[in-house]
C-alpha cells in the first residue's frame, strides 16, 4: 500500500470538500452533533455542502500558515490532515504546529495508513506539535490510535494531559517535539 501525504492546492480542494462531510458524520457519533434542518452538519442554517465548503477556503488562502493535506492510498483519496500555525491555533505560543483535523476513511483504518501519514507529516514539519481529541469513552478508538501512533513516531517521547478548550470543553491533549 502506497501512502502519500499531499499538500492540497486550491484546484484540488474539491476532493477534500467531498471527504469532509464524511468526517463530520463520523464525528457526530463522538460529539453527539445532529444535522441542521437542511441535513448539513452545522449549527447554523447552512443550506448546502457548497455553502459549508466556503468556510474552509481559509485553508487555501494562507499558504505557509495553514496546511490542508490530502492523504492518498495508491493514488486514491483516503483522508485529510489540516495543520495550523499561529495565529490559527488554540495552543500556547511555544507550539509550532497544531493538528487541527485528521481523518481517514473507514476502509483505511487499522491498516497502518494513519501511522504512515502521521510519520510523513511530522517528518515534513519538525517542531513542537499539539493535537487534541475528545476524552470520552465514545472516542476510545481515536485515543488508542493517537497513543500507539505517537509512541511509535516519537519513540514514546510525548506528553498527554487533560485540558480545557473554549469551544469543546475538556479535551485530551497530546504534545510532542519532532
Amino acid at each position: 500500500m502506497k501512502v502519500e501525504l499531499q499538500l492540497s492546492r486550491m484546484e484540488d480542494k474539491f476532493i477534500i470538500n467531498n471527504i469532509y462531510p464524511l468526517y463530520l458524520y463520523d464525528l457526530s457519533e463522538i460529539w453527539g452533533h445532529q444535522t441542521n434542518r437542511y441535513g448539513v452538519f452545522e449549527e447554523d442554517d447552512t443550506r448546502t455542502l457548497a455553502e459549508q465548503n466556503r468556510v474552509f477556503d481559509i485553508w487555501w488562502e494562507h499558504p505557509g500558515v495553514l496546511f490542508p493535506y490530502l492523504i492518498k492510498v495508491n493514488d486514491l483519496p483516503a483522508g485529510l490532515a489540516f495543520v495550523a500555525t499561529s495565529p490559527y491555533t488554540p495552543c500556547p505560543s511555544y507550539i509550532d504546529y497544531y493538528l487541527n483535523e485528521f481523518f481517514l476513511l473507514r476502509q483505511y483504518r487499522g491498516k497502518g495508513v494513519g501511522e504512515q501519514a502521521v510519520r510523513q507529516l511530522i517528518d515534513k514539519m519538525p517542531g513542537h506539535w499539539e493535537l487534541q481529541t475528545n476524552p470520552t469513552n465514545r472516542n476510545k478508538r481515536a485515543q488508542k490510535f493517537w497513543r500507539k501512533t505517537l509512541a511509535v513516531c516519537t519513540n514514546g517521547d510525548y506528553k498527554e494531559e487533560l485540558g480545557h478548550q473554549q469551544e469543546h470543553g475538556e479535551m485530551l491533549i497530546f504534545r510532542f517535539l519532532r
